[in-house]
């Protein structure tokens, strides 16, 4: 009988005990896996033509990013990434490169995390070529463009000399010098322009691919009050293709 009272004594102690000492509660954690796409506007517009390395990027998510049924990354959330590096395209070959890391991501109640992603893809409007497996955003070719240079040097240039050969007689062989003379000028106008720059332009879209782990406690993806699930407008997209047009027959000339 002792042995059990003593027994009923311990356990109300233990009891008494583990209500004035509760155990703390366990804190749930959110994993946000490599791998995950997570789509971002652009706030801001880099060419390689302005841009220098380590230059920054300032973007906006579009989309919720959901863990276990929990918005964890909410619409509006700032990322913000560097340039890394770049060329510029040649004058006579060579494609215009950009590099993009992104490395902050703030969500709209101040939770931040630093970091290391790249470019996963591009907006779909863009007709700049990307490589997904390194990242790289490769700009136009302008072989089309100097041909249509060539051609309307050499258009120019023939209207002109056929003019000049009416005029001494011998229409022909006006138009003939003035073909070549107008390709001549425009072939120089060719070399001495650049490609295409590459271009991320403002309101245009991307997609940053997670390299590593995003891990948030419960209690830092609670957004009341915050000013979430906001959404930026759709912007101007990107930067429509301009005709590498330069040079002294790149645009039509007066005829006299």
């Amino acid at each position: 009988m002792r042995v059990m009272r003593s027994a009923l004594l311990v356990l109300v102690a233990l009891s008494v005990g583990a209500q004035e000492n509760p155990l703390p509660p366990v804190s749930k954690s959110f994993t946000v896996d490599p791998g995950t796409r997570i789509p971002l506007t652009m706030l801001n517009s880099v060419s390689t033509k302005h841009a220098i390395e380590g230059d920054r990027v300032y973007l906006e998510t579009l989309f919720p990013i959901m863990v276990s049924g929990k918005v964890v990354i909410p619409p509006g959330s700032s990322v913000a990434g560097t340039v890394t590096s770049l060329k510029r395209p040649g004058k006579v070959k060579g494609k215009g490169e950009l590099y993009v890391r992104f490395d902050t991501l703030i969500l709209p109640n101040g939770v931040s995390r630093d970091f290391k992603s790249r470019l996963g893809s591009i907006d779909g409007r863009d007709n700049q070529g990307f490589d997904r497996e390194e990242g790289r955003i490769k700009g136009e070719g302008g072989k089309a463009s100097d041909a249509q240079t060539v051609g309307v040097g050499a258009t120019t240039g023939a209207t002109i000399g056929a003019l000049g050969g009416a005029i001494g007689g011998n229409m022909g062989m006006g138009a003939g010098i003035g073909a070549g003379a107008g390709v001549a000028a425009a072939l120089m106008g060719v070399l001495l322009t650049r490609g295409p720059d590459v271009v991320l332009a403002k309101g245009s879209t991307v997609e940053m691919l997670l390299d590593r782990p995003l891990i948030f406690e419960e209690g830092e993806i609670e957004f009341q009050g915050s000013n979430n699930f906001r959404r930026s407008s759709d912007g101007s997209g990107p930067a429509p293709k301009k005709s590498n047009t330069g040079g002294p027959l790149g645009r039509r000339l007066p005829i006299p």
